[in-house]
């Protein structure tokens, strides 16, 4: 891999005025933000609807995309909203994402914009749903969701959909795609690569098993047999139980993958390059009976290995993609990941919990591997070495050169991982800004109070871009 670096931000972490992050000016501005730090890359997370628990990892959709991301004063330039409306919209505080009050309005709103639109925009809508399928099954999902209470699918007693929320629906799918498309185009313009994120599984409740039954883990009566999970480990200590329906990989294998080929496809369209999520279970996967309460009786089952990889290789082109091979890594998933070309993860805050040596130290790293200092799953830098034991704490700092106060120990450590042979570097934009664990975006096995923090404009101001200019020179990134 040539030498990079980048920064992982969500785009619900973007400041704006209207409860999270959008596909607005402020996301242009952030792409500027990186070029005059010399970053090439951008990372963001799943852009899917989030779930009960602000997730988007568990999603109704693997190809619908988050309508919270629409961005209002777009629409309002575009004459499909009124100043009045969006400024009803403002919100409350800058600091997080105001999920609450998203769930009960944002649709709402952006129905009014969608019932201003010409027969010119509608015809637009019309083409794109009838070159995008998977997407148009999820509009049609979506509305069939409304007209029956919200319930599950499998509840469902009325089948047809209410034709205005249809069309809605399809309306902000189109408003979603057209306003990324246009930052993507303009990060590219600056020199900015985008990458994107693919969980490895959807949610039971989605699109994708409502319309693709047989590509799943399912019982005659369309309950799941058996769902997703990995075994306990360093983040939960009775593994943690997703509760996703697992692949029929049987039944995908036999038309190609077609699904799958699909689902890539489409995030080749939106970004320069993908993570998979959880690669590990394209080898073997946590499979744990539906009845289950927590996943620590599972068992691991062959998935589809080489025949897919070899399929996707088909399809890559010259996107990048990161195999995340974290968790129980075995030497079958090491072969496996080798065997696909994809660049596996090193993340630099597991190098560190022992004396011992681990390919997350960071003079293992390997040139075809992405190195962080945190993903979104863990603590922030400074979050993690105020919480590490004062022996591994020790042990930190002399690796990377530092003594002394290990509180003036912060650069050192981000120029270890610089200096690493690691193809690319990236950097959570918590790391960037040196904030401790009350800015961390996720804990895994947390149910509330997760995926929400945000920055400011003033915020990001304070960031020195010389400091990582001048990085990025040193390092040759």
């Amino acid at each position: 891999m040539k030498r990079a670096s980048g920064v992982l931000m969500h785009i619900s972490s973007l400041w704006g005025d209207y409860s999270i992050g959008s596909f607005g000016k402020e996301a242009i501005e952030f792409v500027d933000f990186l070029s005059q730090c010399g970053f090439s890359y951008w990372q963001v997370l799943p852009f899917s609807m989030i779930d009960e628990c602000n997730s988007p990892y568990k999603s109704y959709s693997a190809f619908g995309g988050n309508p919270y991301f629409v961005d209002l004063p777009t629409l309002r330039d575009e004459g499909l909203l009124t100043f009045e409306e969006t400024e009803s919209a403002r919100q409350q505080t800058p600091y997080s994402c105001e999920y609450v009050r998203l769930y009960h309005t944002r649709v709402d709103l952006l129905r009014l914009a969608a019932m201003r639109a010409d027969a010119g925009l509608k015809n637009k809508i019309s083409e794109f749903m009838a070159e995008n399928p998977y997407l148009a099954q999820f509009a049609e999902f979506m509305a069939l969701k409304s007209s029956n209470n919200e319930k599950c699918w499998i509840d469902w007693t009325n089948q047809t959909p209410d034709a205005e929320t249809l069309y809605v629906w399809q309306f902000i799918q189109y408003k979603f795609y057209e306003q990324w498309s246009k930052i993507k185009n303009y990060a590219n313009s600056k020199g900015i690569r985008i990458i994107g994120d693919i969980p490895i599984y959807v949610s039971y409740d989605s699109a994708d098993v409502w319309g693709n039954k047989e590509l799943f883990q399912l019982y005659a009566d369309g309950t799941p047999s058996s769902v997703a999970g990995v075994p306990p480990d360093y983040f939960a200590a009775d593994g943690q139980l997703w509760g996703n329906p697992l692949y029929n990989w049987d039944a995908m294998a036999k038309d190609g993958y077609a699904w799958w080929v699909a689902r890539m496809e489409n995030m080749f369209k939106l970004f320069d390059g993908v993570r998979i999520d959880h690669f590990r279970a394209i080898e073997s996967y946590w499979s744990v009976d539906a009845k289950e309460t927590t996943a620590r009786n599972g068992k691991w089952v062959k998935g589809p290995g080489k025949s897919f990889v070899d399929r996707i290789n088909e399809i890559k082109g010259d996107k990048l993609i990161i195999a995340e091979d974290l968790g129980m890594i075995t030497n079958e998933v090491t072969e496996l990941v080798n065997y696909s070309g994809f660049p596996g993860m090193r993340v630099l805050q597991f190098g560190f919990l022992d004396d011992g040596d681990n390919p997350h130290k960071p003079h293992n790293y390997p040139n075809n591997s992405v190195a962080y200092t945190g993903t979104h799953d863990n603590n922030t830098l400074l979050g993690y070495v105020w919480e590490l034991g004062d022996s591994a704490r020790a042990s930190l700092m002399e690796y990377c050169g530092h003594s002394g106060d290990w509180n003036c120990g912060y650069d050192s450590i981000v120029r270890t991982i610089y200096a690493s042979n690691a193809g690319l570097v990236i950097l959570p934009i918590q790391d960037l800004l040196g904030y401790g664990s009350d800015t961390r975006l996720n804990i895994p096995g947390k149910a509330d109070g997760n995926w929400q923090f945000r920055i400011t404009r003033s915020q990001l101001g304070e960031i020195n871009t010389e400091k990582y200019k001048r990085l990025n020179f040193i390092y040759k990134r």
